[in-house]
């Protein structure tokens, strides 16, 4: 068990921390070559992430495979922590993205969203100057409304449309016009709404709407996400714990019994060291 649990822990660790190096490498490569703002704004998060990994990982590998059992302590420590920061991120996610999924419209492919159908939380987030301007830049950065513009009536009525397209790239369908052409309005929206391609529905509330539908379902998936992850980090870290609490008793003069009289086979790591310092110490006394 001894070998097992050190020998599992170790190679575990060596494949977490050679996936921390693509990471990093990710965020860099971001920083430098990537002008979107949707782009841009996640190299920081990713970054940090990749070396976190990284040094936690170097703690464990370093820790199990030469067997030090400091290293390993902190390696648990902060592995509990970041079981923590991952739980505690999944339940919050999963208790924000309530509601939302949108409403479906008679005779059409697509859904349209409503601001007030989603947390208090959220809506205010996207209410906020700062976050609705990131994300107006992402809508018109990826184009997505480049070929929802020149649909035909037909078009509406039979192809789909994501939330952001729904939202942001057409006025609501409850907007209606008379035989002499002056709009009929049921949303405010309408009055936002604009035919120039460079404003279109950006201002509307719908608009908000379909960002905060494909927020929360991104947001949902790592929600589940992270519980997966959770448990999976929660099986390597009773891993961990066998295998500090087997380089503990390494450590041991009497790893066994305290009536053994064998002496420890695997010596601590600065056994050597200390025993040398020791005898010049004898030495010179």
């Amino acid at each position: 068990m001894y070998r097992f649990s050190n020998t599992t822990l170790g190679y575990l660790n060596l494949l977490t921390l050679l996936s921390s190096i693509p990471l990093i490498g990710a965020g860099l490569w971001m920083t430098h070559s990537s002008s979107s703002l949707c782009t841009t704004s996640l190299q920081t998060p990713v970054t940090v992430i990749g070396f976190i990994i990284l040094l936690v990982s170097l703690a464990g590998f370093v820790g199990s495979c030469f067997h030090i059992a400091f290293a390993l302590w902190l390696y648990l420590f902060f592995m509990f922590l970041l079981i923590l920061a991952l739980l505690s991120l999944a339940i919050f996610g999963l208790a924000v993205t309530t509601g939302g999924g949108g409403h479906e419209v008679p005779g059409r492919e697509y859904r349209e969203y409503r601001l007030g159908d989603y947390s208090g939380w959220l809506r205010n987030k996207i209410e906020q100057k700062e976050y609705w301007k990131m994300a107006l830049g992402c809508i018109v950065g990826s184009k997505a409304c480049a070929d929802v513009q020149y649909w035909s009536p037909v078009d509406f009525l039979q192809r789909y449309l994501t939330p952001v397209q729904s939202g942001c790239c057409k006025p609501p369908t409850s907007c209606a016009y008379n035989i002499v052409g002056t709009m009929v309005v049921f949303d405010e929206d309408c009055y936002r709404w604009s035919n120039d391609s460079g404003l279109l529905c950006y201002r509307c509330n719908s608009c908000k709407a379909g960002v905060l539908e494909q927020v929360r379902r991104d947001w949902h998936n790592i929600s589940v996400l992270n519980i997966v992850v959770v448990v999976f980090l929660m099986a390597v870290y009773a891993i961990g714990c066998c295998a500090f609490r087997n380089v503990r008793r390494a450590e041991s003069e009497y790893p066994h019994s305290t009536h053994a009289t064998m002496s420890k086979i695997h010596p601590r790591w600065d056994y050597h060291w200390l025993r040398w310092i020791r005898d010049r110490r004898e030495d010179l006394y």
